[in-house]
């Protein structure tokens, strides 16, 4: 299984609109950002995605898992881009924000410090393990 965040303003979608849609989940779409897409390729059916409101809150709220591996976004008109399929998994019990990560030396190299705009990126294991400990889960 490999590990992932992803990033939504909850003005647009948040959190709980995600647990709203429950277990049948919803499509991740709307990324442009190369980079992002690349790892939204790289995306397995059951890995699992940090859920981060980007803006407003700047924290990891809960998580999803991957239900549906890269399809054709169907919002990307030139047929370039891709999107996956996630559902709702879980919520943290302390969410974790970007201030407690920065804070954490042994997870401040993330990309959510280096490269803040990216809206995907891959989180691996032992830092997945540390922000789900400071999320009490």
């Amino acid at each position: 299984m490999n590990y992932w965040l992803i990033k939504s303003e909850p003005s647009v979608w948040s959190f709980n609109d995600q647990k709203k849609a429950g277990f049948k989940g919803t499509t991740w779409d709307g990324v442009r950002n190369y980079q992002a897409a690349n790892y939204l390729k790289q995306m397995k059916l059951e890995d699992h995605c940090f859920f981060y409101h980007s803006n407003e809150d700047k924290k990891i709220i809960g998580i999803v898992k991957v239900i549906k591996s890269a399809f054709i976004d169907p919002t990307d008109k030139e047929k370039k881009f891709v999107a996956v399929k996630v559902a709702y998994h879980k919520d943290l019990i302390e969410p974790v924000s970007l201030m407690d990560i920065k804070e954490n030396k042994e997870i401040s190299h993330l990309p959510l410090i280096k490269q803040s705009r990216l809206s995907v990126m891959p989180i691996d294991s032992k830092c997945w393990k540390i922000i789900c400990k400071m999320g009490r889960i």
